[in-house]
């Protein structure tokens, strides 16, 4: 998926809200966006979003000396998630269709998600994205595919949505690849996230190699191409990873809320809506 006009100034609006994160004075942050404006200026309409994210994040890194900015708002929402995990569990498990109850769940938790400037209450939240109908369902396709696939690769993307990944992947019950970022990125997960969140007792656990905010194939480590080329299933989580994988040849299915309008647009939805979406299926 291409760069939108729209995107530019939401990048300028995260590297504020990460500079104030990682404690950053006016003047350094000032300094900041001054950079990522030069930046900005030599970067190609036909470059993808998550690229621009990787070298603004980046950016913010060196200029902050703070190389985890959102590191106690991704503990605060995994714990958060954690104290919901048993009660989810439940709700699967009473459920006519389990399967669907988790994939309502992980849907949900996508979010939980402080690159997009609002403020949330996931336990309100959550419950509210439960009641709601997806806008895209290919939940049939999903289902065909999972019983015929001996494993999943699950590409992730929040810091605590990923305890509702394993929800989701406990359900599914299938061997699994659970992939995360290599480097923190907003409040992307990350191996030492994903372990705090329970992910090495139902999946192993692999970095994409990359420090992009969203999956570009071509920023990715080999062992990861190696792993993803030979996937019978995949499932992809969250804006960014659309946005990186969204035009791929191979089957895959996208899970998220569209958070902003260029995601909603670009998919044929409305902001807000819930997405389970297939293709080449």
């Amino acid at each position: 998926m291409k760069l939108y006009l729209d995107c530019i100034p939401c990048f300028f609006d995260q590297a504020i809200r990460a500079g104030r994160i990682a404690g950053a004075d006016e003047e350094t942050i000032k300094r900041l966006l001054d950079e990522i404006g030069g930046m900005v200026r030599d970067i190609s309409m036909q470059t993808m979003s998550p690229e621009v994210g990787r070298r603004i994040y980046g950016k913010i890194r060196e200029v902050t000396g703070n190389d985890d900015p959102y590191k106690e708002i991704k503990a605060r929402s995994t714990q958060q998630a954690l104290a919901l995990h048993d009660r989810l569990k439940r709700e699967i498990r009473e459920s006519t269709d389990p399967l669907l109850t988790a994939v309502r769940i992980a849907a949900a938790g996508n979010v939980i998600d402080y690159g997009i400037d609002r403020q949330f209450d996931m336990e309100e939240e959550i419950h509210e994205v439960m009641e709601k109908d997806f806008a895209i369902f290919d939940y049939d396709p999903f289902r065909r595919r999972l019983a015929a696939a001996d494993s999943v690769f699950y590409i992730g993307d929040n810091t605590g949505e990923h305890v509702f990944d394993r929800l989701l992947i406990e359900e599914m019950g299938k061997p699994t690849v659970f992939v995360v970022r290599e480097v923190p990125v907003i409040n992307d997960v990350t191996y030492d996230d994903a372990v705090c969140g329970g992910l090495d007792s139902v999946a192993t656990i692999m970095s994409s190699g990359s420090d992009a905010p969203g999956n570009i194939l071509r920023l990715c480590s080999p062992e990861f191409m190696r792993v993803y080329d030979s996937a019978e299933f995949v499932i992809s989580k969250g804006q960014g990873n659309y946005e990186g994988l969204s035009e791929e040849s191979k089957t895959i299915f996208f899970m998220l809320k569209a958070k902003c309008k260029v995601i909603a647009e670009d998919i044929g939805v409305e902001e807000g809506d819930i997405i389970l979406k297939g293709i080449n299926t």
